[in-house]
């Protein structure tokens, strides 16, 4: 299964969790501490890492630290699904209202 350490306060972070929802991938979402240099548990299971967004895939490969990259590596790993479409047109009409 996906892990992904994240904030829900975090912008970046949420752009990952859309991304995966729209492409129907399942995914453990592990929060992280506020501040990086307490992402003690975090650094261990990703080698290092201590900057939000980042996702672990199926296989153990860790990308993180930009959210291009990230979701770049979701598209080239996934395909959209029949819902994919609704979901993003979904998303879109709800920043309408922000």
């Amino acid at each position: 299964m996906i892990e992904l350490y994240q904030a829900e306060w975090c912008p970046f972070s949420h752009q990952i969790r859309q991304r995966l929802t729209e492409l129907g991938v399942p995914f453990i979402a592990r929060q992280v501490e506020p501040e990086p240099h307490e992402r003690d548990a975090m650094a261990a299971a990703t080698g290092g890492g201590r900057v939000i967004p980042v996702l672990i895939l199926d296989d153990g490969t860790v990308v993180g630290g930009d959210t291009d990259e990230i979701l770049d590596v979701l598209d080239r790993h996934y395909e959209e699904t029949q819902f994919t479409k609704a979901h993003h047109e979904r998303r879109v009409e709800a920043r309408m209202f922000e």
